[in-house]
């Protein structure tokens, strides 16, 4: 007879700052690392369009860094995975476009990119890369899942003028059914939460959500 392995629980919860669509705003970037630090987060994720057009990539990731912080990174619509990639290595935070990362039981997974935009891919890619980036995590006992662009059917869209939500995303909600999805790139749905299925949906926007897991 085999004994069952028992599983330590968790002594507290994964705490998480999450925020998107930053657009080359050190003031903004420096508050939220500020808060990041004040409220002594585990994690911080940013999700995707931290420069407008590729121009002003300087004091958006730094500050993170500098204030002690993890960070995972995708790219928005307004930078490519280069620029991205850049940033991560520049600063020692990981991209998350396309790869996971596990945090005690908490997995989580990623596509950066939209379906419109300067730097778009195509919702084909973003199936893909979700796809591959779930494989690594999916025995975790949660998961988060971050974009850049929203799921469509979902509120966020109905804020989005001529700027599509996902289909790709939606799938991947519905047959990965993650705890949290978290995305931005539709600025004035900042903030707004909403479910499909068992899954929270969180558009961080600018200002940034403190997110426990």
């Amino acid at each position: 007879m085999t004994e069952k392995t028992k599983i330590k629980p968790r002594e507290k919860k994964l705490k998480i700052l999450a925020a998107s669509d930053i657009h080359g705003d050190k003031a903004s970037a420096k508050r939220l690392a500020d808060q990041a630090k004040k409220e002594n987060v585990d994690l911080v994720i940013l999700c995707g369009d931290l420069t407008f057009a590729e121009m002003s990539t300087e004091g958006i990731v730094g500050p993170f860094a500098k204030a002690g912080k993890k960070v995972l990174i995708i790219p928005g619509n307004h930078e490519t995975v280069a620029t991205t990639n850049f940033l991560a290595e520049l600063y020692g935070a990981t991209s998350l476009h396309g790869y996971s990362i596990k945090v005690g039981d908490v997995g989580i997974f990623g596509c950066g990119g939209a379906n419109v935009g300067p730097f778009e891919i195509s919702e084909r890619e973003i199936s893909s890369l979700l796809k591959r980036s779930y494989a690594g995590i999916k025995g975790s006992g949660k998961k988060i899942m971050v974009t850049h662009v929203h799921p469509s059917e979902s509120k966020t869209e109905r804020f989005a003028k001529n700027v599509p939500g996902s289909h790709a995303v939606k799938d991947a909600i519905r047959k990965f059914q993650p705890d949290i999805a978290i995305f931005g790139h539709v600025h004035e749905a900042e903030g707004l939460e909403d479910k499909m299925g068992k899954t929270r949906l969180v558009n961080v926007g600018k200002k940034g959500k403190i997110i426990t897991l």
